[in-house]
């Protein structure tokens, strides 16, 4: 496993990682992406904290140094992504912050979308993605919104349009939620920001960012990723419409 070098965390702990700078853990077993993703960042003031080549390093990696974001490769020796990112969810320490997790994958694959999001991942980048695509997926996600791209989404819904209602293995019990929440959720997993949010429900954005963390706290959710996920198994949404 390789330590980042001359990277500091920004000291002090007062008002929470968000007045730190960015914190992540590269884990890939190609060394070229490795390198190439950590000057970028570096570029960019964000602190690669640490690398990993294959699954058990990547999660020994973020178990020690509790990053703000990992770049977690699916397929991986050792241990792929996948089941490295549930490891990392079920070792944390009681009270640790979770990371937020993106899966990197070569090809936008349909077998690994649903079972990334169910083990916990906030969402995928392609490998060829450009400096700025991936500068923007970290704090995206850092920032607790899901990176989660329209074909993702899309086959997302066919899942659970395949998925025969009386055969589904989850029905989210939703009834902590006002009906102004389940406003925010129906129209949170078709897709819309923040700001599309808040002009369709005639709110400003800071309330609808206040509903959103209400609705992730209620349901005992870690992101916008899951929330999607939470509102088709409910059966709230329904692909080609809105459940009544």
């Amino acid at each position: 496993m390789n330590e980042a070098g001359g990277q500091s965390e920004l000291s002090g702990q007062h008002g929470g990682r968000s007045e730190q700078r960015l914190r992540v853990v590269i884990a890939d077993d190609q060394d070229l992406l490795r390198t190439g993703f950590r000057l970028i960042f570096k570029a960019e003031g964000i602190d690669v904290v640490a690398e990993a080549a294959d699954g058990l390093e990547a999660v020994e990696a973020v178990l020690r140094t509790s990053p703000d974001v990992v770049l977690m490769d699916i397929r991986m020796p050792e241990l792929d992504g996948l089941e490295a990112t549930r490891r990392i969810f079920a070792e944390l320490p009681a009270g640790a912050v979770p990371p937020r997790i993106i899966m990197l994958t070569t090809f936008d694959l349909d077998r690994y979308v649903y079972a990334a999001l169910g083990a916990g991942a906030s969402g995928f980048l392609l490998k060829d993605v450009s400096p700025e695509q991936l500068v923007g997926a970290v704090r995206q996600v850092r920032a607790g919104d899901a990176l989660l791209a329209p074909s993702i989404t899309r086959r997302l819904i066919e899942r659970f349009a395949r998925q025969d209602a009386a055969d589904e293995a989850l029905h989210r019990d939703l009834s902590a939620l006002t009906p102004r929440e389940l406003d925010v959720l129906r129209l949170l997993a078709r897709g819309l920001s923040n700001a599309e949010l808040a002009e369709r429900l005639v709110l400003g954005e800071t309330t609808v960012k206040t509903h959103v963390t209400r609705i992730l706290f209620k349901l005992g959710l870690r992101d916008r990723a899951q929330a999607i996920v939470a509102a088709y198994e409910s059966g709230l949404v329904r692909p080609g419409g809105l459940a009544p």
